[in-house]
């Protein structure tokens, strides 16, 4: 009996491992399954990524923002060619390997990751491209320089400080510093975190601070520009709201406002935009103008439309806009006899919270 019964403890294991081996077989490479729905994942990796080509923006300039007086004050819209090999979809990133050497001295720069600012067809809409939105990191006299005095040289958008110590970001000045033609070396696509809801009568609350609107942009293109987002007669596949605050320094900073206003224009209904202008605005209070500020007009109709399981909140840019959310709708809360910290857990656990903050 005792010999019947390791047989078949060592049969039920054996069933067990042949299954396992069965279901790691049946995995696809460069696919992963997210609520049972297979999206692209890591096609590409650091050891072995595409190479692409920059290729000209469907509509946009490189360099979105106008010179504010500040170091850092460009940011640019750059397109990959990818012929095809790096499907993705709204809400994922890719990564993005610079020559280097990056601060550690390594030579690639490490991979640094990106939003994907196009939709899934990119913007020429044939699935060929993708799209970025980054802002180029120079920073004068700081703690770290990777140029001593001297040698600091003008870059693409005509911005130089050759009479100062800078630090310039490898990879945000690589990209920003691109032409047609040149070579780029793309990983991944990655990321499940700000993947769009799948029905398209769901409500969408847009919170973007800088270049935090790149998943924001890929979202709007898809929803209110798109043939993908059309049903066949041309009316729009989306029925919902979204709702999209922004938040930049200054008004030469805004990125992407003709395709809000066309928006706004085009389908007043469903799209609504608002900007918190941080050194140019106030409140009525005289405080300046973050997101968490311009929200607060608006704070019982956001906190109703909260309510509804069929509204989604999307947060990407500065990490203060978690606690500016608490600021604004904690009150709220709490006069519906509920505490904001566990309303956004239950928000995020119904799959209807997504943050990617830095």
């Amino acid at each position: 009996l005792a010999a019947v019964a390791f047989a078949a403890a060592g049969c039920a294991r054996t069933a067990v491992v042949r299954r396992a081996e069965a279901e790691a077989a049946t995995k696809k490479k460069g696919v992963r399954v997210v609520e049972g729905k297979e999206i692209p994942w890591n096609i590409f990796s650091p050891k072995a990524p595409y190479a692409g080509t920059v290729v000209v923006n469907d509509f946009h300039p490189q360099t979105l923002t106008q010179e504010t007086g500040d170091a850092n004050w460009e940011t640019a819209h750059v397109t990959f060619d990818h012929g095809g090999m790096v499907p993705y979809i709204e809400g994922q990133s890719i990564g993005v390997i610079a020559p280097g050497p990056d601060k550690k001295g390594e030579t690639p720069a490490k991979i640094r990751l990106y939003s994907i600012a196009s939709s899934a067809v990119g913007d020429k809409q044939d699935s060929k491209t993708v799209s970025l939105c980054v802002k180029r990191v120079v920073e004068v006299d700081g703690t770290h320089a990777n140029r001593e005095v001297g040698e600091d040289k003008p870059d693409k958008a005509g911005t130089g400080y050759p009479d100062k110590k800078v630090y310039r970001g490898v990879c945000s000045n690589h990209i920003c510093d691109m032409s047609v033609g040149d070579e780029v070396l793309i990983t991944g696509p990655s990321g499940a975190e700000m993947l769009l809801p799948e029905e398209n009568d769901c409500n969408i609350i847009m919170l973007a601070t800088g270049t935090g609107i790149a998943p924001m942009r890929s979202y709007m293109r898809l929803l209110f520009h798109d043939k993908a987002g059309a049903n066949a007669d041309g009316t729009r596949k989306f029925s919902g709201l979204a709702w999209l605050f922004m938040g930049v320094p200054y008004s030469k900073s805004l990125l992407y406002d003709d395709e809000h206003r066309e928006y706004k224009a085009t389908y007043p209904d469903n799209f609504r935009f608002d900007y918190a202008v941080s050194r140019e605005q106030k409140n009525a209070a005289g405080q300046k103008m973050y997101i968490q500020t311009k929200m607060a007009e608006y704070a019982e109709e956001m906190w109703e439309l909260m309510l509804s399981e069929k509204t989604h909140i999307y947060m990407c840019g500065l990490k203060g806009m978690e606690s500016g959310m608490e600021e604004c709708f904690g009150p709220i809360a709490v006069k519906a006899g509920k505490e904001w910290k566990e309303f956004a857990k239950s928000m995020k656990k119904a799959g209807r919270y997504h943050v990617e903050v830095y």
